[in-house]
């Protein structure tokens, strides 16, 4: 398992990449996920973690729900696994909840994601490596 980005919520993309960039942070493009309905941007700086930018493009995204109580914030973590089912029952059996199943993910060429929760860690992203 290898740490990959720390994922953000923002309502503005394009601004908080300005923001951003005043650390130092290179924006990508932007891309659209269909499946979690949502835009977002990787941004990159050498020598530091990947920040994902996520932001909501309907009512019934699910980033909404972190934005309207807290704002832009950082809200997960994301770690790079080489098999996401053994992943997932791993993390089950230390008590994480699933939040939202494996699915293709747009940004990683549909390799899948999945989300897991604990009170102990928060949210997680779990991505599987291309084999």
């Amino acid at each position: 398992m290898e740490f990959h980005h720390i994922g953000v919520a923002t309502m503005d993309i394009e601004q908080s990449a300005i923001a951003y960039s005043l650390f130092g942070y290179q924006s990508g493009e932007i891309i659209f996920d269909p499946i979690q309905r949502v835009n977002l941007c990787f941004l990159e700086k050498e020598g530091f973690p990947i920040i994902e930018l996520v932001s909501p493009i309907e009512e019934t995204s699910p980033v909404n729900n972190i934005l309207n109580k807290n704002g832009t914030i950082p809200y997960h973590t994301c770690y790079e696994v080489d098999d996401i089912m053994t992943e997932i029952s791993n993390f089950k059996r230390k008590k994480f909840l699933v939040v939202v199943n494996p699915v293709p993910a747009v940004a990683f060429e549909n390799r899948k994601i999945c989300f897991l929760y604990s009170k102990m860690t928060g949210l997680i992203e779990l991505l599987e490596k291309n084999n």
